[in-house]
């Protein structure tokens, strides 16, 4: 069930809404405070009655002049123009975008590029495997050719790499972040110097392109010590080194041999953090925050929680550490902060936006390690079936 909706500096009427024009335009924001068990005033009194019992998500086109997607709370009589939507992705995540969208009333039809066996076995979309989402023109012009009323982007690398972008500018409604607003993954140091700019709780850090330099952090520092790339490396370009030793072979991989290629240009030395890891997922169009579900994936390899990270072999949701209170706390210290910086830096973020957490052994308290700027993969197959 939905507890409570979070608005920032919100000046719209009318139900939730993700709106798809949302390319950096140096909008300001003011932060609203949440009400237990109500939606801010940005809100109709039809989406409050159907957040609180658990109503269906309505795509909706918008009317206004350029093209907008909103994603709605509304009455079942109300229901939008059913839409062929377009779901960009070929793993376990997609699947489960895939199931969700096909049970949706406002949805006639759901196509998957490329997609896989089981989405194609399951009925739940047509796959369509020489459609490249690497080429934003050949994206484009199959919308268009097949009437696709909404894309839904599942991956990293295409929304870093921008296709959100072209797609909006060729007026196609799409749900996921713009290039500008997806480098909150894409770089995790543009994410630390966010979070220092505007006090979201995270690590203690510094940055290096010099592999010398950054072992003489490391050495200052003492072991354990996290080991980051900067870039995108699929799950992998985190170490955690329990010795000096390890850290030094991780930032030789990354700076020196190049293991990770551009992404591992650069590198983030983290303090490490003693607890319990957990994911948050939030919707966000720009100005106000959704809270949907916590989740905890099997990030080690080997029996017992050993061995290095993955990116991810199964999950569970919700997570049994992320309480209600905590929930109120994420909301309040890391997502709100965070869509409010990102709004004052002239680069709203639109789609879903997922928190990697750690909950401090020793405070308690919530910290971001990382921020994923997609549904995560596999936590997607999971928090999904926790919500209608």
């Amino acid at each position: 069930m939905v507890s409570a909706a979070y608005s920032v500096g919100a000046t719209r009427h009318g139900a939730f809404a993700l709106a798809s024009n949302h390319f950096c335009r140096g909008w300001k924001a003011s932060v609203c405070f949440p009400i237990s068990q109500a939606w801010m005033g940005s809100c109709s009194s039809v989406a409050m009655r159907h957040a609180t019992s658990r109503s269906r998500l309505i795509v909706q086109a918008s009317n206004s002049g350029v093209s907008n997607l909103n994603a709605s709370l509304v009455d079942s009589t109300l229901l939008a123009e059913r839409i062929t939507v377009l779901v960009i992705g070929g793993g376990g995540r997609e699947h489960a975008l895939c199931y969700a969208l096909n049970r949706s009333p406002s949805c006639d039809a759901v196509l998957c590029a490329p997609g896989n066996t089981g989405i194609a076995q399951s009925g739940d979309a047509t796959c369509i495997l020489d459609l490249d989402f690497s080429d934003s023109d050949a994206v484009i012009v199959f919308c268009r050719k097949r009437g696709v009323g909404m894309v839904v982007v599942g991956p990293e690398a295409p929304l870093v790499a921008g296709l959100v972008n072209d797609l909006m500018k060729a007026g196609i409604p799409t749900f996921g972040p713009s290039s500008e607003a997806a480098a909150l993954e894409g770089s995790k140091d543009f994410m630390k110097k966010l979070c220092d700019k505007y006090n979201i709780p995270t690590a203690k850090y510094h940055t290096f392109t010099d592999p010398v330099e950054a072992k003489q952090y490391v050495k200052d520092q003492g072991a354990p010590i996290v080991v980051k790339a900067d870039g995108l490396a699929a799950g992998k370009g985190v170490v955690v080194a329990m010795t000096l030793d390890e850290a030094f072979e991780a930032i030789d991989s990354m700076l020196v041999q190049g293991s990770f290629g551009s992404a591992g240009s650069r590198v983030i030395i983290e303090e490490y953090l003693e607890g319990e890891e957990a994911s948050f997922f939030a919707l966000v169009d720009g100005e106000n925050a959704l809270p949907l579900e916590s989740a905890q994936d099997h990030k080690r390899v080997g029996d017992g929680d050993v061995g290095p990270n993955t990116g991810g072999m199964g999950a569970y949701s919700p997570a049994p550490i992320v309480t209600e209170e905590l929930k109120h706390m994420i909301m309040e210290s890391i997502i709100i902060p965070t869509v409010k910086g990102m709004a004052a830096e002239g680069c709203k973020f639109v789609g879903v936006l997922y928190a990697g957490l750690m909950i401090e052994k020793k405070s308690g308290l919530p910290k971001l390690i990382e921020y994923n700027v997609r549904f995560g993969d596999p936590e997607c197959q999971n928090v999904l079936w926790t919500i209608e």
